[in-house]
Formats: C-alpha cells, sequence, structure tokens
C-alpha cells in the first residue's frame, strides 16, 4: 500500500492506527474486493453472478485506483472506494455509472470528471474517522491531478421496501428546487417512483443514509431520479460533487 495518510490519536479505540493508502498489490486489492463482497451481500442482499470464492470484481477495477483505510493492529483492510479518472473512463469504454445513467448532460465536463464508487466500511468502524480517511484521499485525487469534479451512484437499499430510498428521493427534489440549474442525469431502468412517492407520512426514525447525508452536507448534489439496480437490491442516485462548489469549511478541511 502506498501510504497517504494516519489519523491521529484518539479517545475512541477503533479510530486509532487507521492508513489510509493507495492498493498496489494484488493482495491488496483482493482484500478490499472481500470487504466488498461481504458487506453488499450481508447488508443489501446484493448478488454477484459472477463473483468466485467471495470476491467482488468486475470489468471496471483493473481501471481504477483503490483507496483503502486499513487497521495496522490487525492488518485488516475496514474501508474502501475505487476512483476513476476520465482518461481511463475512456480506455475502460466509459463509466461504471453509464451502465445505469445517460451522462449526455455531462458531455461538457467530461475531462474534469472523476468517479468514484464501490464505497464501504467494516461495521466496526464506522464512527467516522475511517470514511474522513477515504474521503480526504478522494479530495486529494482531485488536487493532485487537477480535476474538478467527482460523479457516483448513492445506493439505498431497498430491503425495507423503499422507505428509506423515498426519503432520499424527497431530498433530491429538494436538491432540484434549490439548484435548478443542476444537470439532469436520465437512469437507463429507473426504480418506479410511485414505489416511492407512496410514503407519504414516514416514521420520524427513518432517515436518509449517513452517506448521502455526509455527502449533501459537504456540497454534492443529487441530479436525477434514482435507477433500480437489481443485482444489488437498491436505489442508485446519481450524485456529483463540484469541489470548487464545496463548504468552504470541508475544502479547508480536505485540503482544496
Amino acid at each position: 500500500m502506498r501510504e497517504l495518510l494516519r489519523t491521529p490519536s484518539s479517545d475512541n479505540p477503533n479510530e486509532r492506527g487507521l492508513v489510509l493508502g493507495i492498493a498496489t498489490t494484488p493482495e491488496e486489492i483482493e482484500a478490499l474486493q472481500r470487504l466488498r463482497f461481504d458487506i453488499y451481500t450481508q447488508e443489501m442482499g446484493a448478488v454477484f453472478p459472477d463473483a468466485v470464492d467471495g470476491v467482488d470484481k468486475d470489468r471496471f477495477d483493473i481501471f481504477c485506483e483503490h483507496l483503502m483505510v486499513c487497521d495496522v493492529r490487525t492488518n485488516q483492510v475496514v474501508g474502501t472506494y475505487r476512483i476513476m479518472s476520465p482518461e481511463n473512463a475512456i480506455k475502460a469504454g466509459g463509466y461504471y455509472s453509464e451502465s445505469e445513467f445517460d451522462l449526455s448532460q455531462l458531455a461538457g465536463i467530461r475531462s474534469e470528471l472523476t468517479e468514484c464508487g464501490r464505497s464501504c466500511t467494516h461495521p466496526d468502524y464506522r464512527s467516522g474517522a475511517a470514511i474522513m480517511l477515504l474521503w480526504t484521499g478522494l479530495a486529494q485525487y482531485l488536487r493532485m491531478n487537477n480535476y474538478r469534479y467527482m460523479l457516483g451512484c448513492a445506493s439505498v437499499s431497498l430491503a425495507d421496501g423503499g422507505i428509506q430510498a423515498a426519503e432520499v428521493w424527497r431530498a433530491a427534489k429538494q436538491e432540484k428546487e434549490l439548484h435548478p440549474d443542476l444537470p439532469y442525469i436520465r437512469p437507463l431502468q429507473p426504480y418506479p417512483l410511485e414505489n416511492l412517492e407512496k410514503f407519504n407520512a414516514v416514521d420520524e426514525k427513518v432517515k436518509i443514509p449517513p452517506l448521502i447525508k455526509g455527502y449533501l452536507k459537504i456540497g454534492a448534489r443529487i441530479c436525477g431520479e434514482p435507477a433500480w439496480d437489481k443485482d444489488f437490491n437498491a436505489a442508485d442516485f446519481p450524485v456529483i460533487i463540484d469541489s470548487l462548489s464545496m463548504d468552504p469549511r470541508y475544502r479547508k478541511h480536505f485540503g482544496l
């Protein structure tokens, strides 16, 4: 692993000894692919038709750089994202997102558009430090390579029948009202909106998933209707962030 950053000391024992880096060996990449498989199958009920021996691997992995957070005390991979540059998207025949969305509205910014995806964090490391390390890694990648935008698919599990996805859809409509100039990214296989809009009075305990809430907090925007990812049993929302329009506090925190 090519080390990028370590967490400072913390009162939380699970936040000590975390290291952010970029995977550099086949063994490291397999370890994070196993983490992805475990998280997605156990928590989302995802189905990987081509998976072998508990490894989530697809054709885009070889075109990506893989951020990984490791606990140096156990030598365990506890968090990951993969990043695809615009140059590698050309080599791959497109972004992963283009298997779910029509990105024609983003044609004018593709040379500055990176893609992040396959995000997951081990359940024991969700107190904040691991995800902040990963986000810092994403921001550093943009800065070091002079890219401005990052695109991703924010997945919401449908295991609850769509209740949580309905909350995200409400947030997406608010985003469109607040930012009418947002590009519209059309899903190729839309998740039926009537399945979401039937939830008029949602229990107050139902919240937007923490990861998506975090995206919105730092300045990311939901810019379209959800796609239906049946393999992952999820509604995928297109999310884009303009590094120049991020909340100033987070720009400073991430060194942008």
